[in-house]
């Protein structure tokens, strides 16, 4: 019969194997980002307007918080597990869930008075327009 020498986790990390401290880095990595809810997001650019579209399904857009301060757009809200059902068992549960904030810098180019909102079957869609004043314009040089 062989002897292992027993070791307490995180007791001891000199002499914790090193394929044992990266599974501990690697689990507590994945662990963390499944418990945090992120809204993607898409942006896209026109001649006249910015479109960004966060995927949010399963929110009502009262929960939904939209912000734009100083060339700054932020999206904030939360999503909360509801179990009414005190008889019901779940097995497993892979929809995420919580609070989240999205914040992203908007070029100067933009016309804060004309931000639009609008949420519909879980996207929330916002145009922003560009500016006529801070538009770019080529220069040709002579």
């Amino acid at each position: 019969m062989t002897l292992i020498k027993h070791n307490r986790p995180d007791s001891d990390i000199l002499g914790r194997r090193f394929s044992d401290i990266l599974d501990d880095f690697f689990t507590d990595a994945v662990s963390t980002r499944q418990s945090r809810f992120i809204p993607s997001v898409d942006v896209a650019e026109s001649e006249k307007h910015f479109e960004i579209e966060f995927q949010i399904p399963g929110m009502k857009k009262e929960d939904i918080n939209v912000n734009l301060e100083n060339g700054i757009l932020t999206v904030s809200g939360e999503r909360a597990f509801k179990n009414e059902e005190k008889d019901k068992k779940y097995h497993r549960v892979e929809t995420r869930y919580g609070s989240f904030t999205r914040s992203l810098q908007l070029p100067d180019s933009i016309d804060p008075e004309s931000v639009k909102a609008a949420y519909n079957d879980g996207i929330l869609s916002i145009t922003v327009d560009k500016s006529e004043k801070k538009r770019s314009k080529q220069i040709k040089i002579s």
